[in-house]
Order: structure tokens, then sequence, then C-alpha cells
């Protein structure tokens, strides 16, 4: 199988510096690919947060918010194919700005005498539209990897960039829902959506005209790219991290949903937010040391590590009684995440298929989206019928699905 990283060609030996990636990439390149993952992370908060505020229905919310996300994982894969096959900045400079229109329309929307089902329907498109930033600032740094670096040094490269990007997913993540936190309550409802449409046309576009997408295109020309059959995507060593990937969004999804019925219990629901943040830290922490990790310590062999300490976590979360020890058990979760979410990007890349490392990508950015709104939807309906208690049990069968996944890959690997 032709892979994205040994398929790349290789730099010549007599060149005249050794390669950095931020220099390759650009210094410009790294704050506008961090802030334009921001209306990702601002959307479906932000979408909830709105239709509660407007429609007075939290089931409403709910649902414009499982739809969003439904629209993302049904579509996103979709819009990394068409990046593979056409380049990035053409599809991310539609997608941007049909993003942007579509937050700005369910902004009037939601105040408007307009019928739930309009609600629904535009919260789909939203999801569907959202541009895949954080997959394809992925895919951009393997193949700047791929060209810039001799092969012998690539894969401790790629594993620093994915371990840098997880982290950036980490940060807009824990601080995105921040910002539609800050937004809603000193200025409007809406506030959040309109700045998530704003913050999309600026620096979506920006990313989008940067000069890292025109590398990333599928040829200086226009012609076809050379692209590996499409039934290497369903290969094993593909499917694994993908797999992988949806059980860390049935984890997010579980975890966050329980631990709000959790603080609900004890009077305190608005700080779910806050003790959640616990196991960012830990985990943002811990994907930036990846880097440092040797050589010998194989991926498969991480996977199964820091899925193993995700899993003894959650072991524990039935049985917490106070916010306190809550937040401890999620700093050690934390531990567990962040290096996971690495080592399942850094196989995507190593095993993507030639000329199909978008597709790959978005497909585990979608399978975390998918998991998400599933476990979150599930586990709440567990936690209003039968307690927090019993809810705390789904991050742990979600922690047992990553596992999983990463004893399936570990068999692949040999293989």
């Amino acid at each position: 199988m032709h892979t994205t990283l040994t398929g790349a060609r290789q730099r010549p030996a007599h060149t005249a510096r050794r390669p950095s990636l931020i220099r390759e990439a650009g210094y410009a390149y790294f704050p506008i690919a961090l802030i334009a993952r921001l209306p990702f992370a601002m959307m479906v908060v932000g979408i909830l947060t709105l239709v509660v505020s407007a429609r007075g229905s939290l089931a409403l919310g709910g649902a414009t918010s499982a739809m969003t996300g439904l629209g993302t994982a049904l579509v996103g894969p979709l819009l990394g194919a068409a990046a593979d096959r056409f380049g990035q900045r053409r599809v991310l400079l539609i997608a941007g700005a049909t993003n942007s229109v579509m937050l700005a329309a369910f902004a009037w929307l939601a105040f408007a005498p307009v019928p739930d089902a309009a609600l629904l329907a535009v919260a789909f498109f939203i999801g569907a539209s959202m541009p895949q930033v954080a997959p394809l600032s992925r895919s951009r740094l393997v193949g700047i990897i791929g060209r810039a670096y001799p092969q012998e040094r690539r894969t401790p490269v790629v594993n620093g960039a994915m371990a840098y990007e997880s982290a950036a997913d980490e940060i807009v993540f824990v601080f995105g829902p921040v910002i539609v936190g800050l937004l809603a309550t000193t200025l409007n409802p809406a506030a959040p959506v309109i700045g998530a449409a704003v913050l999309g046309l600026v620096f979506v576009t920006a990313f989008a005209l940067h000069p890292t997408a025109a590398k990333a295109a599928a040829s200086a020309g226009g012609a076809r790219p050379q692209q590996a059959p499409l039934r290497e995507l369903f290969g094993a060593r593909v499917f694994a991290p993908v797999v992988g990937a949806l059980g860390m969004g049935l984890f997010f999804g579980a975890m966050l949903t329980s631990l709000t019925a959790f603080m609900a219990e004890r009077g305190v629901p608005e700080q779910a937010g806050l003790v959640y943040g616990a196991m960012g830290i830990g985990s943002a922490a811990l994907a930036l040391g990846v880097a440092l990790f040797p050589a010998r310590f194989t991926l498969r062999a991480r996977w199964l590590t820091f899925a193993a300490i995700l899993v003894g976590g959650a072991l524990s979360l039935p049985f917490v009684g106070t916010v306190g020890a809550m937040a401890i058990c999620l700093l050690v979760i934390g531990v567990g995440i962040g290096p996971t979410l690495v080592t399942q990007y850094s196989l995507a890349a190593a095993y993507s298929p030639r000329g199909r490392s978008a597709t790959v990508m978005t497909m585990l950015g979608s399978a975390v989206v998918v998991g998400q709104s599933a476990a979150a939807a599930v586990t709440g309906l567990v936690a209003d019928t039968s307690g927090a208690a019993n809810a705390l049990v789904a991050p742990l069968v979600a922690a047992t699905v990553v596992f999983g996944a990463g004893v399936w890959n570990a068999v692949a690997s040999r293989r």
C-alpha cells in the first residue's frame, strides 16, 4: 500500500539547512489555523444556548445541536474527499462562506415566527457546511513534512505535529464554550452564533488563502491527482483509528452529559464546564508531551497504554461523591485522552492511502462528532431516568471501545 508519508518525494541530501516545520508552514500559519477552529468549537454550544433562550425549549435546543452534529458527520468526509480531489482552497472558500451565511440566518430565524422544523433544517446545513479546518490542517502538515523532511526523520516530526494539533483542538474546545458563555451573558443570546459567523468568514478565508493551501492542492496545473483506490480506505489499518476516534467522541459526549447530571444533583449545573476543564488541562499537557516519547515506545503501545489509563480513570467515576474528587478523576482521565488522540491521528497519517489524506483525517473528525452526539443523547436519557451515578457508567463503556480499537490496531499492524 502506498501511504501518505512513504510515498512523498524526499528532499535531496545536500539541502543547505535543516528543515523547520514552522518555517516551512510560515509563521502566520499556526495562529490562523488555531483561530479558524473556534467557530466549530462555538457552534454546537452557541446554537443550543440561542435556541433555549429564544424558544424556551431545552428539548428543541438539544435537537438542533444534534442536527448540527449529524450534518457534520454525514458531509464532513465528503468535504475531505473534495479537498483531496479539487484542492483545499476551493472547498474551504465555498464551505466557509456558506457556513457564515447559514449561521447568520440561524441567528435571525431563532427569533422569527418560523416553525421549529426550519431551525432543524438550517442547523443541519450549518453542520454540513462547517469547514473542516482541523483535519485539513493535519493533512497540510503531513504533506509539508513529506516534502521537506528526509524519510528517516518524518515519523517523529509527524508525531510532534499531531501532538500540537491535538493540543490545539483541546484549547479551542475548552475556551470555545467559555467564549459562548461570555458573549451570551454580556451581549445577547445570538451574539455567539453571529461571532462564530464573523470569525469563520475572516479566519477560515485566511486559512484557505494561506500559501500552504496551494502546496496542498491536487496538482499545480489542476490536473486530476493520483489517488489510491477507494477500497484502501476500508482496510483495517485505516479503520482502526476511525473506530478509536468514534470511541473518543463517545467518551466526550458521555462524560460531559453525565458530569452535568452529577453537578445538577449538587445544585451547581452551571459549574459543569469549569470542572470539565480539568480534563482538558491534563489532556492538552500530555498531548504536547507525546513529541518527547522515545521511538521505541511505539504508536500501538502508546494507544494501549494510555487507553488503559482512560479505562482506569473511568472505572472510578460511578463511585465519586464530591466535586473535588471528580476533578481529580478528570485530571487522571485527561492523561489518557491527549496521547491517545495524538496516536490515533499519527497512525491515520501513516496509513492514509496515497492522495486521500484529507479524506482520512475528516473521517476521524466526523467519527468524533458522531460519537459525541450519540453518547450525549443516550447518556442524557439515562441520567433523566436513572440518575447521575448510572449515567457515569457511560464513559466507562466508551473508554472500553477506545481500548478495544487499540487492540484491533495492534493486531492489524502486526499482520
